[in-house]
């Protein structure tokens, strides 16, 4: 049976923080989903097109060279819920500190009461990667900042033509 991951998020831009969560996961399963959640209320600076597309482009390779299966869609409904659609038993989650722990291991205890068939699996950041959120790089594009440290170049060029002024 093969061994099938989902890892959420809002991609809202991919960043070198998502890219590291990638290239561990692409290890633990024969498949990776990389699923960008659609909320209504939130007002995300990439369209979901655009989201797609940047998934692909950037954690495709990987998953590519690693021979690993690789599908990137949307979710708009309860993650663990996405995870049982698409036939995954991994859920990858990344942490970058205890403050994550904390919030994931409720979301932990929570999905896997819903859906005990979906195991959890927590990707610890690496060093280089642990203070890197898409919020910040947002924040710092936004202003004229250099980002190129923080996502991959494809990703900077794209920020920079969303921001140019």
């Amino acid at each position: 049976m093969p061994r099938i991951a989902l890892y959420p998020g809002s991609f809202d831009p991919v960043t070198n923080g998502h890219l590291d969560v990638v290239r561990h996961a692409v290890g633990l399963c024969d498949r990776l989903i990389v699923a960008i959640g659609v909320h209504p209320g939130k007002k995300p600076l990439y369209s979901t097109e655009e989201r797609l597309d940047m998934v692909r482009a950037v954690f495709g390779p990987v998953a590519a060279k690693a021979g690993c299966g690789f599908e990137a869609t949307t979710y708009d409904n309860l993650t663990v819920t996405a995870a049982q659609k698409a036939g995954a038993t991994i859920m990858v989650r990344g942490l970058r500190d205890g403050t994550d722990l904390d919030y994931e291991m409720q979301l932990n205890g929570m999905n896997e009461t819903m859906a005990p068939e979906v195991q959890t699996v927590f990707v610890p950041a690496s060093a280089a990667v642990r203070p890197i959120t898409a919020t910040l790089i947002r924040q710092i594009a936004a202003m004229g900042g250099d980002v190129s440290a923080f996502v991959p170049p494809s990703v900077v060029a794209s920020l920079k033509t969303k921001f140019s002024r």
